[in-house]
């Protein structure tokens, strides 16, 4: 079988990972997350969220954190705007990417953004518009791809048509999520190829969370499909607050090591990976949510 050989990690822990944290998370780890993530390799990291304080606290500190960040050529630094003001006030802050989002449930659109999943179209096309007109790459996340909790399975049609929808107001990229982790491989493989019928192989990545302890075979999965692109979050930090008992993202360090152990490069070193995440999980007072880095932090302490 030939899997990719190269995989691009995209690092959503300093956003979809904290976003969701009750306490407030100091400006400085998040900034020191950041620096660590990228001193690991990693070259693609999804930061902050230019959303409203008043429905996402955690994120108020947006403009503080980018400004905060000692850029480094090479790394594509993206944040999440929900609409046009969160992106002018991103674009302030000089983000290399950008990311917009809309379901494939209508029942979660309504639950998330208080519109259908066509209005949530709508209002990210002068988004994606000013963007592309500002040089800006726009990725696109198409979350409840395989399950909602309000709706249950979904089928891979809808994907399809949030794929078509988004292609056609010019989002670049688009990401397959199963926000609350009820995929399964076979699934999972046929919300990919639903998307991949509107965007070429590499402009689709997957995004899966570990709720039923799916995610890594999920992520294997996809590399059968060519998929050479996965979201994940230092440690499995994040969740969904729309999603009852959904878990965190899938652990980027046992991403890693799966693919490392396929023989597949990523240009990232896991041990310093292993320090970010015990880093920021030992800031929020929290313990570690990787099983690898579980494992490989026991193995340094024996």
């Amino acid at each position: 079988m030939n899997l990719p050989s190269r995989v691009k990690i995209v690092e959503v822990g300093p956003r979809d990972g904290l976003q969701n944290e009750k306490q407030p998370v100091a400006a400085a780890h998040k900034v020191a997350l950041v620096h660590a993530l990228q001193d690991a390799g990693l070259t693609e990291i999804e930061v902050t969220s230019f959303v409203s304080p008043k429905w996402v606290p955690q994120m108020a500190d947006n403009a503080e954190v980018m400004a905060g960040i000692q850029r480094r050529p090479g790394v594509r630094y993206s944040v999440l705007t929900p609409n046009m003001k969160g992106f002018e006030a991103a674009l302030a802050t000089k983000p290399d990417e950008i990311v917009v989002f809309g379901a494939a449930s209508e029942a979660f659109s309504q639950k998330n953004i208080n519109c259908s999943i066509a209005e949530s179209i709508e209002r990210f096309a002068p988004v994606t518009e000013a963007a592309r007109a500002a040089g800006i790459k726009v990725r696109g996340a198409i979350s409840c791809a395989v399950g909602c909790p309000y709706e249950g399975e979904i089928a891979p049609e809808r994907v399809g048509m949030v794929a078509r929808l988004m292609k056609q107001i010019g989002v670049q990229h688009v990401g397959v999520a199963d926000t609350i982790g009820v995929g399964t491989p076979r699934k999972v493989q046929r919300a990919l190829e639903a998307a991949l019928e509107h965007y070429p192989l590499q402009e689709v990545s997957g995004h899966y969370h570990d709720t039923y302890g799916q995610a890594l075979s999920n992520v294997y999965a996809s590399l059968e499909l060519g998929i050479a692109s996965f979201d994940t979050s230092v440690s499995g930090l994040g969740g969904c607050p729309y999603a009852k008992g959904a878990t965190g993202n899938v652990a980027t360090e046992d991403v890693v090591y799966l693919l490392h152990g396929l023989g597949i490069e990523t240009g990232i070193d896991l041990d310093r990976l292993i320090d970010a995440g015990q880093a920021i999980r030992t800031a929020i007072g929290q313990p570690n949510g990787s099983r690898v880095a579980r494992a490989m932090i026991a193995k340094r302490d024996c």
